[in-house]
């Protein structure tokens, strides 16, 4: 099937949902391989305009023609309920349907030859065989097979059944098939949400280079700035078109915006004048003619628009009410497997008081599981402990499931028991973009991303100071994640986040987890940080002899300092691996007493405001000498706690 296809063109289209306008008098030129990321908030239109296209919606004026030549490959979430006992593989290589018949007449007449061999039958056979031959005929299983192992999909499991795979990995297998029809304009709707960071990026390779046209809606900044060369706004029932990714979009339409709020005040100044100089001359009889030319004058003036501001920023801090101990949670000897399925083996992982962190990788190796185990709802070999005053709020998407439908959004914030008032709840729901009379809507006329909104404001108004995230930006558009962003960003308190967002990413962890090999492996600094050491890693891997394993700078969990399973480096010394049983040790002895005296620090300063001590000099005296000791005592123990922290860092490094 050839890529090429003629002009699209949407030409002044409008199209009402009912009294609700998504599109007026909106025009928009396709192009032959144009690459084009689709935005604008959750609920403009985005999908419209995909199904408006394809011929699933009529708009109710203007046109949009295709050439005849032009094909359509449509990725969107009605996908999911297709369901049969063919195995992914077939599914995948039915986008060969010409090839497939040609197969079925080639076998029909070998089967035929067996007992009847006629020359016409031989004739038949070589045309047909000389047709497949020349529609890649030969190679299209390997082709089918590379796209799937691309996506994520293990050779072993390309024979199974498609309804043996969740939604997000028939969605896999559906995306498959488009790629390999190769249509004229290919349109995906979402596609990263259903994808894990390895398959993104061979998504994203593999767009780089289609020969055709697509269209990508997408809410992955990063994703559209690799793949989109023109991003088309959807705005106020309008497309706007600009020439670049996501990233020039933005610097462009924030130009375009300062522009457009120049002329704006310009045309407000100049109205202003025009209304002065008619009230005050409308009566004088000299000047009533220019006074009466500059009524007209106003009455035909087309408005330029203020600009609204679309950036919503978070105005209200996500706090809790109880500080928890220096370190969060710690799990040592930890095994998880399902069945014959090994994902973690013999591994310890500690977390500590302002870990930031998140968890990436590929799907399947653990990561959503890893989460339950530190939330306590997942069974595992291992010995876990919980630490002082750490209170956990997790977020899944199977938590939209538990929300009460009946329930309006403001009922369903009152009645998680923060005790907040409505005023503050309804802060926060402005928040997550929640504004006026939305608030009472009930949750069963909300869309996906609208609950997902929801449960996240659940989740960071419940005081906890420890969240787990689960995926917590599938679902929502740009806004919303940037909302988000922002929450995190001035959260006081520790949280894994499992992500494959990068952008997301990038702007609120300070460490980076991943699972490889079944130890869960962590890296101490930004995700910028560690995809420019991954890179040089990976380098090092490609270019290193196979019996040498590169240096890296990465510590293993499994590695932390309470290891004690073989993921040390073979030739570490006695000596050594005695100093960093006996500094842990240290470093343990320390932290304990870090927390008792933070814990009578706490103490003494509720004691100073008791009306027995605040109202006698002596006592208040001698409670404020303590606190200060107590104080000191403290500063003095963090300084040491750090020294040990990069001796053992050091020791680790020799290990």
């Amino acid at each position: 099937m050839p890529y090429l296809c003629g002009m699209i063109a949407i030409n002044n289209i409008s199209f009402y949902f009912g009294s609700r306008v998504m599109y007026e008098e909106a025009s928009l030129h396709i192009k032959p391989k144009d690459k084009i990321g689709l935005i604008g908030a959750n609920g403009t239109g985005k999908s419209t305009l995909l199904r408006l296209i394809m011929g699933e919606y009529q708009p109710d004026a203007g046109s949009i023609s295709k050439a005849n030549d032009c094909t359509i490959g449509f990725l969107n979430q009605d996908l999911l309920s297709y369901d049969t006992g063919d195995s992914i593989l077939s599914v995948a290589m039915e986008a060969f349907a010409r090839q497939n018949e040609l197969q079925h007449q080639i076998d029909s007449i070998l089967h035929q030859i067996e007992t009847n061999y006629d020359d016409k039958l031989i004739e038949k056979l070589g045309k047909l065989q000389e047709e497949f031959e020349h529609l890649g005929g030969y190679t299209i299983q390997s082709e089918a097979e590379a796209i799937l192992e691309g996506l994520g999909f293990a050779t072993k499991d390309l024979q199974r059944p498609l309804r043996e795979f969740s939604g997000g990995w028939r969605m896999r297998v559906m995306l498959a098939k488009l790629l390999l029809m190769k249509p004229s304009l290919l349109m995906l709707d979402e596609p990263t949400n259903h994808l894990d960071l390895p398959s993104i990026q061979w998504i994203e390779e593999y767009l780089q280079t289609y020969e055709g046209a697509y269209i990508v809606v997408s809410h992955d900044r990063e994703f559209l700035d690799n793949v989109a060369k023109t991003t088309v706004e959807v705005s106020q029932g309008k497309l706007n078109v600009y020439a670049g990714n996501y990233s020039f979009y933005l610097e462009e339409r924030a130009l375009r915006r300062e522009i457009q709020q120049n002329a704006y005040e310009n045309q407000q100044q100049q109205i202003r004048q025009m209304e002065r100089f008619i009230e005050r001359f409308k009566a004088k009889a000299s000047k009533a003619t220019q006074a009466q030319s500059r009524v007209k004058a106003l009455e035909k003036m087309e408005l330029i628009e203020a600009v609204e501001d679309e950036n919503a920023t978070v105005h209200f801090r996500f706090t809790f009410d109880q500080q928890p101990g220096r370190r969060l949670f710690e799990v040592k000897n930890l095994s998880k497997s399902y069945g014959d399925l090994h994902l973690l083996k013999n591994t310890d992982l500690v977390i500590e008081r302002g870990d930031k962190i998140a968890l990436i990788g590929a799907n399947g190796r653990g990561k959503s599981t890893l989460l339950r185990i530190i939330n306590g709802t997942e069974q595992f070999e291992g010995e876990s402990k919980l630490g002082y005053n750490v209170k956990i709020a997790m977020y899944a998407q199977h938590q939209l499931e538990v929300l009460n439908l009946e329930n309006t959004i403001i009922d369903e914030l009152k009645e998680s028991g923060t005790q907040r008032t409505e005023t503050e709840l309804r802060t926060i729901l402005g928040c997550f973009l929640f504004t006026g009379e939305d608030v009472f809507k009930k949750i069963k006329v909300l869309s996906g991303g609208e609950k997902s909104r929801v449960a996240l404001a659940l989740t960071l108004i419940s005081a906890s100071n420890f969240l787990l995230l689960d995926e917590p930006t599938n679902h929502l558009d740009m806004q919303s994640v940037n909302i988000l962003v922002q929450a995190l960003q001035q959260y006081e308190g520790s949280f894994v986040v499992v992500s494959h967002d990068r952008h997301f990413v990038s702007q609120i962890a300070n460490k980076i987890w991943w699972i490889e090999n079944q130890e869960l492996k962590e890296y101490l600094g930004t995700y910028e940080e560690f995809k420019y050491w991954d890179s040089q890693r990976q380098k090092n891997i490609i270019n290193s002899p196979k019996d040498n394993k590169p240096e890296t700078q990465v510590k293993t969990q499994q590695n932390n300092s309470t290891s004690k399973n073989g993921a040390a480096n073979n030739n570490t010394s006695d000596e050594v691996k005695k100093e960093l049983k006996k500094v842990q040790k240290q470093l343990e002895d320390i932290e304990n007493q870090i927390s008792a005296l933070e814990e009578e620090k706490k103490n003494l300063e509720l004691d100073m405001t008791k009306p027995e001590i605040f109202n006698d000099g002596k006592k208040l005296a001698s409670t404020n000498e303590k606190f200060k000791q107590t104080s000191q005592q403290l500063e003095k123990l963090s300084g040491e706690w750090e020294k040990v922290m990069l001796h053992i860092e050091e020791l680790n490094m020799k290990a």
